[in-house]
This record gives C-alpha cells, sequence and structure tokens, in this order.
C-alpha cells in the first residue's frame, strides 16, 4: 500500500515538468552562446569587405550599417573596430549618431533574445526564494539608473552586458533609454575613427595615439562604476529589509525588529 499523500503525487508531475521546462531553457540558452561565439569569429575577418560595400552605398550607407551593426551585436561580434570605422566613413558627429542606432539596435535585440529565451528559466529558479526575488524586482524598478550607469563603464563587455542585463526585470524602456550612457564611449571611438582616417589602416590594426581623452573616459568610467557598485549594493539591501520587515531605526540607528 502506498504511503504517498494525494497532495505530494499531485506536486510530482507539476515539479517534474518545471525542472523539465527549465533544463530546457537552458541547453537552448547553451545551445544559442555556442552558437554565437562560433559565428562572431567566422564573421570578423569579412568585416572590412562589408565596411567597404557600405562606403559604396552613397544614401543607403548609413541605414545598412546601423542593420548590419545590429547583426553583428547580436552575433557577439566585438564593436570597437566597427565603431572606429563609423568614424572613418561618417566623420565625427554624423558616424556617432549612427553608431549609437547600431549599438541600440544590436543591444535591445540581444536583451529581447534572452528575456525570452532563459528569463523564465530565472523566474522559476527564483520561486522558491523570496529574499532573492525581492532584490531582482528591486533592480527592475531602478533599471534606468542602473543600465545608464553600466553603460559608462568601460571594463564591462557590451556584447555580453546585453544578455546579462536580458536575465534581470529591468524594463525593456528603461533598458533602450539607458543606452544613452554608450555615448561618452561612442564618441571617443569614433573620433579614433576619424584621426585613423581610413577602413584599410583600420583592418591593419594601425590605432590613433591615445591622449588624455582616454584617460579622462577610463576616469569616468571608473567613476560609474564605483556608483553603480554602491547602488545596487543598497538597493539589495533595502529590498531584503522591506522583505524581512528589519530596518534602520530613525531614532536610534540600530536595527529595529517588529514586535510580536
Amino acid at each position: 500500500m502506498s504511503t504517498e499523500s494525494p497532495a505530494s503525487a499531485a506536486d510530482t508531475p507539476s515539479t517534474s515538468g518545471r525542472l523539465f521546462k527549465v533544463g530546457g531553457v537552458l541547453v537552448a540558452l547553451v545551445l544559442l552562446v555556442l552558437v554565437l561565439r562560433r559565428l562572431g569569429p567566422a564573421v570578423q575577418p569579412h568585416i572590412e569587405a562589408f565596411l567597404s560595400w557600405i562606403d559604396s552605398l552613397g544614401l543607403w550607407a548609413p541605414v545598412v550599417y546601423v542593420v548590419g551593426y545590429g547583426v553583428a551585436t547580436v552575433a557577439l561580434v566585438p564593436g570597437s573596430i566597427l565603431t572606429m570605422a563609423g568614424g572613418v566613413l561618417f566623420g565625427l558627429w554624423k558616424g556617432t549618431l549612427v553608431v549609437f542606432f547600431g549599438a541600440t539596435l544590436g543591444a535591445s535585440a540581444a536583451f529581447l533574445v534572452a528575456r525570452y529565451v532563459a528569463r523564465g528559466a530565472i523566474e522559476s529558479r527564483l520561486e522558491g526564494n523570496e529574499r532573492f526575488a525581492a532584490i531582482d524586482r528591486a533592480v527592475g524598478r531602478n533599471g534606468l539608473k542602473i543600465v545608464f550607469l553600466l553603460r559608462l563603464v568601460p571594463f564591462f563587455p557590451f556584447v555580453w552586458l546585453n544578455y546579462g542585463l536580458g536575465l534581470t526585470q529591468v524594463r525593456f524602456r528603461d533598458y533602450v533609454l539607458g543606452c544613452f550612457g554608450m555615448l561618452p564611449g561612442t564618441f571617443l571611438y569614433v573620433y579614433y575613427g576619424k584621426a585613423i582616417g581610413s577602413l584599410a589602416a583600420l583592418a591593419d590594426g594601425d590605432r590613433p595615439e591615445q591622449g588624455w581623452e582616454r584617460y579622462a573616459f577610463l576616469g569616468l568610467g571608473l567613476v560609474a562604476a564605483i556608483v553603480v557598485t554602491t547602488l545596487i549594493t543598497r538597493i539589495a539591501r533595502r529590498a531584503l529589509e522591506e522583505e524581512t520587515g528589519v530596518g534602520d531605526d530613525p531614532a536610534t540607528g540600530a536595527d529595529a525588529v517588529e514586535e510580536t
């Protein structure tokens, strides 16, 4: 005679189904990353030919460049060469604008891929841990600040950050607006491209001499890294305090615990 209760018997298919779903999503994500990692290096040797072709398109060149930049971003192709090429092809100000649109398009597409391929697995994992779920919700509510600051930090790989942020509860609108934090770095690399002056020199690995502007950008990025780390820490602590009912007593400065 089985001792299994009706409730546990009913829970078994649900739990098994959930685990199967999460496992399938994780496998799909791993396969996607492997495909993209292979696609990136395969595309990179053809970048010079692609950019030369864009240069011959006249009025259509900015449109094709934006779409190409977006596809390359999703494929995890490093964007530094493409960004500097924007300076060669379009000049400083127009190049900055065109590169920004291309990078935002690609970043948005990568975010949506991560959101709809893997976010379900994250949510399933958080169902049993209210503290982590509270932090995830809090990060989502402060998404615009976090994304903007992260975009100012040059130490975080751009192509991977796009996918990583898609796994959080950051709203898509806030994510897109936060992409404006890319503008200082975009402007700097487009400026380098304009200084190089030709696609051939860029493909051969020529780089302009880096002056004060590079160190100013790195300094800005370091400040942004400190600020975003502090912000995320405070958000997480506040979310845990709200979830556990523990906070700072304004009168005593000590932790106040709800009386029972």
